[in-house]
């Protein structure tokens, strides 16, 4: 027995084990900090943090429609007067051609709908960081989830839009073909677009805050340039691969090709455009929103 042992049994008291440096109890797991671990887990702590995304994303959800008169109306009140504007403008007064045999009013909405999808997803994720201040401020998790949930607001809103645009055609009797089924491929890639775009505005609008201003504007002037209110067809060929590097073109396109059931010319050319830029969307939104991310709590 120890010399140690002995004086804590004259004592009366139990004998302590000495704690070695750097030992750590069997039940309690060790933890170890390294440089570039943060960077190396970063998709393994966003996938941990999904309860927080979900979180987020009701919130918004909550505080868009909360205290307002006729709720969730306000997502069918804006495409629906827009196509109506459109379709006075460019159908009557213009004189525009439809696709096929699709109401002109049909291949109107059937535009809208990805656009406006687009333009609030847009808008709202460039501002979300700058909305949740405080929590950024406060709590470290992946910034990134923020800008995505934000996103998750403008797809409540196309999904209610979407609704209206089958009231439409029961009114019209138009049934869509079996093009509708890949639809959901169309949407996937909306919203990848949106996502790429929303995510480098919003670490721009962090630390310029000139954004907030420029973002509007660049809202409305794109939906002058894409073709809402009017059919791609009307482009000229030779025009018509310039104007595809607009990735909205081949997004309204897929769209109109899905839901007017083939009355829309399916072009391959501004399809495969709006993939490849919506892909470089995504890894340069991604790229420039992870490398400005560690300055947000300072900046803010």
């Amino acid at each position: 027995m120890s010399s140690t042992e002995i004086d804590a049994a004259a004592q009366g008291r139990p004998h302590e084990k000495p704690v070695v440096a750097g030992a750590l109890p069997a039940n309690v797991p060790e933890i170890v900090i390294e440089p570039g671990g943060a960077d190396r887990n970063y998709w393994r702590e966003l996938w941990r943090n999904r309860e927080l995304f979900q979180i987020l994303a009701w919130r918004d959800i909550a505080v868009r429609y909360k205290q307002t008169v006729i709720g969730v109306a306000w997502a069918l009140i804006r495409p629906l007067f827009t196509m109506i504007v459109f379709t006075v403008v460019f159908g009557r007064l213009a004189k525009l051609p439809s696709d096929g045999a699709a109401p002109y009013a049909l291949l109107v909405y059937a535009g809208m709908l990805p656009w406006t999808f687009c333009s609030t997803a847009v808008a709202e994720a460039a501002n979300s960081l700058i909305g949740n201040a405080n929590l950024i401020g406060k709590v470290y998790f992946p910034r990134l989830i923020v800008p995505a949930a934000a996103i998750i607001v403008a797809l409540v809103d196309f999904l209610v839009s979407f609704a209206l645009l089958l009231i439409l055609m029961v009114w019209y009797r138009f049934i869509p073909g079996w093009q509708i089924l890949l639809l959901p491929t169309f949407i996937g890639l909306a919203f990848l677009a949106s996502f790429g775009l929303g995510a480098w505005m919003s670490a721009l609008n962090v630390k310029y805050r000139d954004f907030r201003y420029v973002i509007p504007v660049a809202v409305q002037l794109g939906l002058f340039i894409s073709p809402v209110g009017f059919s791609s067809n009307i482009i000229s060929e030779h025009w018509r691969i310039l104007y595809s590097l607009n990735p909205m073109v081949g997004i309204i396109d897929g769209f109109r090709w899905c839901l007017l059931a083939g009355q829309s010319q399916f072009y391959f050319p501004s399809i495969g455009l709006s993939v490849l830029i919506t892909a470089c969307f995504v890894w340069l939104g991604i790229r420039r929103f992870r490398a400005m991310e560690k300055s947000f709590a300072d900046l803010i």
